[in-house]
Parts: structure tokens; sequence; C-alpha cells
């Protein structure tokens, strides 16, 4: 028996498939695949499939847009558990319900037609709103974190909800990530704006991504160090253009790593050794903004 015919037969209304493929799910397009994937449609069905791999000690591993995410090469014995079942949108005055699953596309533009404010710093972010709020996405005019007023979300078992506060957010991070709590969706705080207002922010942070560099990534892979840019420190250091395997560090934005045909091993050692170089040759340690799934 599959493992995705095993949780169909102990959770018949989960919707789950055989053998998923990370390079195709994942921007920076390599990896190897899982066993299975399941995609809940409800906190009570996620909940039940949290509790039934903890039962079984089977290994599981969230995934939202794949943006900012480093997969494994090789067979991942375990189960991707995806969030396109919480779709929901809606709001009530300036106040706004998410399921993890939208888009940022998608809100931003649901937010627009309502003549809301506040999200458009998320303008060109490939996320879904579950994962922009684990990892509290943004930049240095605003992170998702600063709108949240609640997190609804999921654990083996049980379903609840937590506060701004309560969550934690810190610069990339948030309790989330660190006790991998399913975030199934959230309420935010916006504001009632004017259109023409809306569209000329968005039309500025469209603008400054189209600066950045292009070709199969993660985005940023690391987090800047207090006071400083962690493509700067980079650069400083000689490693614009470095090349290991078939990954190599943009020479456009050195915070980028792109991906030339190249295994996940490749970009995962030369995330390493980047980190090694700034460390030996500043003393600064490199916190990774990417996520490294099991």
């Amino acid at each position: 028996m599959t493992l995705a015919n095993y949780l169909i037969g102990r959770l018949p209304r989960l919707c789950a498939g055989g053998s998923f493929d990370f390079a195709r799910h994942t921007s920076i397009g390599c990896g190897g695949t899982a066993a299975a994937w399941a995609c809940p449609k409800s906190g009570e069905e996620l909940s039940s499939l949290l509790a039934l791999l903890k039962e079984q000690n089977i290994p599981y591993c969230f995934l939202g847009a794949g943006a900012n995410v480093l997969p494994p090469d090789g067979v991942f014995d375990g189960v991707v558990i995806r969030f396109n079942g919480f779709c929901s949108l809606a709001a009530e005055g300036a106040w706004v319900r998410v399921g993890a699953g939208v888009t940022g596309g998608r809100l931003l533009r649901f937010a627009k037609e309502k003549c809301l404010a506040g999200a458009e710093f998320l303008t060109g972010i490939p996320m879904t709103v579950g994962g922009a709020v684990a990892m509290n996405a943004g930049m240095k005019e605003g992170h998702i974190g600063e709108l949240i007023s609640r997190v609804f979300c999921a654990s083996a078992g049980r379903t609840f909800c937590l506060s701004q506060a309560e969550c934690a957010f810190q610069e990339k991070d948030s309790i989330f990530l660190r006790e991998n709590i399913a975030v199934i969706g959230a309420e935010l705080r916006l504001k009632h704006s004017f259109l023409e207002e809306i569209a000329r922010r968005r039309c500025y942070f469209r603008t400054k991504r189209r600066a950045l560099p292009k070709g199969r990534s993660m985005g940023c892979v690391f987090v800047n160090p207090e006071g400083k840019s962690a493509g700067a420190v980079i650069e400083a250091c000689g490693l614009k253009g470095m090349r290991l395997g078939g990954a190599r560090v943009s020479e456009v934005h050195a915070n980028f790593i792109l991906n030339d045909g190249g295994t996940a091993s490749d970009v995962s050692a030369l995330i390493d050794l980047v980190k090694e170089r700034v460390r030996e040759e500043t003393g600064i340690v490199l916190r990774e903004e990417v996520r490294r799934l099991p």
C-alpha cells in the first residue's frame, strides 16, 4: 500500500496523492521527490492529518508557493502538506480574513477592489498568505506581521488562534517556523484609501522588484545583518558570480543564489560556502532567510 492510499484509508475525505516532484513546485527548480502529498480542506482535516502523522511517526513538511525553500535531493519518505484548500477571502470594514492558500496577487487585487491599503509592499513577492505569515514576509518598508490581528492555526489534534503578540514575529521569523505550527488563515488590519494612492504604491513596489535578478532562485538567501545589507557584505567578500556545480551567486544581487541546472546539494553547498567565507572575512554570521526542507 502506498503512503497516499494509507492516508486516504485513515482519513477518507482527505485529498492526497502519490509522488511529489519538488523541482516542479519550488522556485529554485531542483530537488528530488516526496513519497506523498496531501491537501486538507479544513482546519479539522489538517489537525487530524497532523495527529495521524505524529502517531505513526511519519515525517512531513508544509509547502506554500515554494518560493523561499530549498528541498532535498533524493526521496523524502514523508508527506508534503499543501494549503490549496484554504482559499477563503472576505472583508468587514478594513479587516480582511484570508486563507493560507490565497496568493499575494489575489490578496492585493481584493484589497484594491475594497479600497483597502497597507499591504502594497507585498507586490511582486511570490507567496501564499500562509507561508508569508510563517516567515513574516516583507521588506524594509513593511512586514506582514505588522498587519496581523490574529492567525488561525493547526497542530496535531487541534485548531486554535494566536494574537499578533503570541505570533512572536521577528525579522523573517515567527513562532510558526520555530515550533512547526501550520498557518491556515489570518486576519489583517488594513486601512481605507483611494484607488489612485493604492495603484501608485503598487507601481512603486513593482518597479523596485524589476531590478532583482532573473532566473531560478529562492529570493534573498540571508537576512540582512543589523545595520547592513547582506548582499553588500557578500559582494565585499568578492563572492559575486561564485559558482559551485550548477549553482552560482548572482552578479546582479549577491544575496541571490541562482540555479543554472544544478542540484539542491549544489545550492546547499554554495550557501554554506558563502556563510563560511563571510564569517572568516568579516566575523558576521549570516542567518538564512530560506527554509531548508527535511
